[in-house]
């Protein structure tokens, strides 16, 4: 049996496009996954990290060494971080950590400044008792659109100065 050359021409299409689109879906598969398994609680550990108090739309703010907005996270009890136990949590929202003491900037106070020791040996940023995190995804110095959102079973609150919760 031979084929017509119009029927090889659409049989080796065929296969051509499900080549090409299996390759685009992987591509796809494997780009949408990355962030999540390349995360860790240490994205943010560069340098010793300073914060600095910024003026943004839903007030004064703690923001990093970069000057992005640092969280805390309601459900943290105590001087523990809940998120790692999490990994789309972990990845989400990574604990701001420091290779140093965490220095304090303009209208930080220096005395509620620490740090607590997280999984890996790496140490979390602490103000006012609260383990402190970046939204991994932030992409503007000082935004606060994700100031109050509830996500994996608790709310993520810009800090004040005083280090209570801003909203």
């Amino acid at each position: 049996m031979s084929l017509s050359p119009s029927s090889t021409r659409t049989a080796v299409t065929r296969v051509a496009t499900a080549v090409v689109a299996s390759v685009f879906a992987a591509t796809l598969a494997a780009i949408a996954l990355a962030p999540a398994g390349m995360a860790s609680p240490t994205a943010h550990a560069s340098r010793t990290q300073k914060l600095s108090l910024r003026h943004t739309r839903v007030g004064n703010v703690l923001v990093d060494s970069s000057g992005f907005t640092v969280f805390r996270f309601s459900k943290d009890t105590g001087r523990s971080n809940t998120c790692m136990a999490n990994r789309e949590c972990n990845a989400t929202w990574p604990a701001l950590t420091t290779t140093g003491r965490p220095q304090a900037g303009p209208g930080v106070r220096s005395s509620l400044l620490s740090t607590i020791t997280i999984r890996g040996g790496a140490h979390q940023v602490t103000y006012a008792g609260h383990p402190l995190y970046r939204y991994a995804v932030a992409s503007e110095r000082g935004e606060t659109s994700y100031v109050g959102v509830r996500q994996f079973g608790g709310t993520w609150y810009a800090v004040s100065s005083s280090g209570a919760n801003v909203k």
